[in-house]
C-alpha cells in the first residue's frame, strides 16, 4: 500500500532458431495475400449508425420531455 510499485519487464525475446522465409504457414500467408485489418477496420466509423443513434436519442428527448 505505502510502498512502490515495480514496474512491468518488456519482454523481448529474440527468436534464434525461427527463420520465416523457412516457415510453411508464411509462405502460404504471403502466397495468399492475407494481411492484418484489424487496425483499418478499427479506425472506420460508419456514419449512417451515427445518424441512426443521433436521431434515437433526439427521439427520445423529445418523447421525454412531453413534445411528441
Amino acid at each position: 500500500m505505502f510502498f512502490k510499485k515495480p514496474a512491468h519487464r518488456v519482454f523481448d525475446y529474440p527468436a534464434r532458431f525461427y527463420k520465416p522465409e523457412e516457415d510453411e504457414k508464411e509462405k502460404r500467408k504471403k502466397k495468399l495475400g492475407f494481411k492484418r485489418q484489424i487496425k483499418l477496420q478499427r479506425r472506420k466509423k460508419n456514419p449512417f449508425v451515427w445518424m441512426v443513434l443521433l436521431l434515437l436519442v433526439i427521439y427520445i428527448y423529445l418523447k421525454l420531455s412531453g413534445s411528441v
